[in-house]
């Protein structure tokens, strides 16, 4: 195959990766190539992301390779995230905020076997709005990041602990997630939630 090809293969599977990122032994497996070829690979896509100034870059943390932004342009991501046009909780979040409310410590896969759907997009705007966060790591293969709800969560509905959130009645997984996000929604009082409102 075109090496400039295995290159774009490789930036959307980390792109894909997430947080959780690709070590250089699950790159070799997927692209079925030696694991040293599939390094190279990352790294000369690293220098091309440097060259071309792209927004994105490619850091190895824990020997996982991970698609990331820049430091210096936190400022900028900020405050896209305190946008209050951006700061309306959809029900694809409700629907995650809903699933880890109710079964965390849970990871990003979990939530998207319960879903059927990707949730990457739903996590991060979770955890920017500070309603979960990471609180540790599953003991399985890639040590994949554990999500829980945070204080401001407990505070923004107005639970004293997470053991407050009223119990569904449904058994069926499906019928419960639905009523467990109902209950969430209910919580709001019909109101959007925004960030200025998690801060008071």
């Amino acid at each position: 195959m075109d090496y400039q090809k295995l290159k774009s293969i490789i930036e959307g599977l980390l792109f894909m990766a997430g947080d959780e990122g690709l070590t250089k032994r699950q790159l070799a497996d997927i692209l079925e190539m030696d694991s040293d070829f599939a390094s190279e690979l990352v790294y000369d896509l690293q220098r091309d992301l440097q060259r071309e100034e792209r927004g994105i870059q490619i850091t190895e943390v824990a020997s996982s390779y991970r698609m990331t932004t820049h430091a210096e342009h936190a400022p900028y991501f900020e405050r896209m995230a305190y946008t209050p046009t951006r700061a309306q909780l959809s029900q694809a979040a409700l629907e995650t905020l809903s699933i880890v409310a109710y079964r965390q410590p849970i990871t990003r896969i979990d939530i998207e076997e319960i879903r059927g759907v990707k949730t990457d997009r739903a996590i991060q705007s979770l955890v920017s709005k500070d309603l979960i966060e990471e609180v540790g790591r599953a003991e399985a293969i890639g040590r994949p990041i554990l999500y829980g709800t945070t204080k401001s969560f407990l505070d923004y509905f107005g639970l004293a602990s997470i053991r407050e959130l009223p119990e569904p009645k449904h058994i069926d997984i499906d019928d419960a997630l639905d009523e467990q996000t109902q209950m969430l929604f209910e919580r709001l009082d019909g109101r959007q939630m925004t960030i200025d409102e998690l801060k008071e």
